[in-house]
């Protein structure tokens, strides 16, 4: 497999996008190529056909990237780059068509959708939808939205807004010039703070981590509408510490999900999936290292990355496929400030 490392290049020891070739046999990483000269390539996203990897630019004026990607040699290439509708952009996603990119502005607090050519290449054609209201928080003065989630049939994207404390849903009309068309919404309790959203292979299984509690939520799904089934705590009970949840991803088999804590935690913790969907707490870990901004779990399912941004290290993880529960591998990688890690078959 190939693993793709956005980073953020300043401040930090970062050059820009790396790519590594993964051992899924043992868990270890081998430098094959990177990107220089992209500001701040936070987040990543792979088109379907592996030919083409897009990037935000997480800066305060807000840029997207297109790359050309050769899976073999792991070689990025410049295509063009695209506003993003909006300071701050975080976040990125593409259809299973490659029709267009989705980008979820945080400091804009806007969702921007940006049409791709039949090349690959960034059009300038582009709408973006600037969200409105706030939050309880100090840090919800306003919106922040956190990131931008296709359903399975690609119909509805969904776009948590830590700001709002809403996860807005959007139809899309991939034909139309102007894509997004505003839906329903599910709230969360005040405060919360929704971030990263992810469902499982069904589709008709979501769930939500909430950034200031650390609650994670378990939705059912249908046709652009979320009903609440069940929400769980991830801190330990007593926790008084900042929590600061970051990311969150399901198992290869869908048996497990897990979820980092950042703040004075620094952790992931397991939860296992019942045939239901409802979620039991199953375990946690020491990232080992600092800020767990974002891991993944390689398709093999044996082992989960965890990208410690303020540590500058990538910590690999062996992976009981039975319990579910993470076991340190002693393999460590430096990497200036990671923050998403993205597999793709070489």
């Amino acid at each position: 497999m190939n693993l793709l490392v956005g980073t953020y290049t300043k401040p930090g020891k970062s050059e820009g996008i790396y790519v590594y070739s993964f051992d899924s046999s043992t868990g270890e990483l081998t430098e094959k190529s990177k990107v220089t000269g992209v500001n701040n390539p936070s987040f990543l996203t792979i088109s379907k056909d592996r030919k083409h990897v897009y990037a935000v630019n997480e800066t305060s004026e807000g840029n997207v990237s297109a790359f050309g990607f050769d899976s073999r040699s792991g070689v990025l290439t410049p295509v063009n780059t695209a506003s993003s509708g909006g300071n701050g952009p975080c976040y990125i996603s593409t259809d299973n068509r490659g029709r267009f990119v989705f980008v979820g502005n945080y400091g804009g607090g806007s969702i921007t959708a940006i049409r791709l050519k039949p090349d690959g290449s960034l059009d300038t054609q582009s709408q973006t939808i600037q969200h409105e209201g706030k939050g309880v928080k100090s840090n919800q003065e306003k919106p922040h939205v956190h990131a931008a989630v296709l359903s399975k049939d690609d119909k509805f994207l969904f776009v948590p807004d830590l700001g709002t404390d809403k996860v807005n849903i959007y139809r899309v009309d991939y034909g139309a010039s102007q894509p997004l068309t505003s839906g329903t919404f599910a709230t969360v309790e005040p405060g919360n703070g929704p971030r990263h959203f992810t469902f499982d292979a069904s589709g008709k299984n979501a769930f939500l981590i909430q950034e200031m509690t650390g609650v994670v939520t378990a939705y059912t799904y249908s046709e652009g509408k979320l009903t609440s089934r069940q929400s769980l705590s991830l801190p330990q009970s007593g926790f008084s510490g900042k929590i600061d949840a970051a990311d969150i991803h399901l198992s290869p088999d869908g048996k497990f999900l897990y979820a980092s804590l950042r703040g004075d935690l620094n952790e992931i913790v397991v939860l296992s999936i019942d045939y239901t969907g409802l979620m039991k707490y199953a375990g946690r870990v020491s990232t080992e290292g600092k800020t767990p901004r974002n891991f993944a779990i390689d398709p093999s399912g044996k082992f989960l990355l965890v990208a410690n941004q303020n540590s500058d290290e990538i910590v690999v993880f062996s992976r009981d496929q039975k319990t579910g529960l993470l076991h340190p591998t002693g393999k460590k990688y430096s990497v200036g400030s990671p923050v998403c890690l993205l597999f793709s078959p070489e």
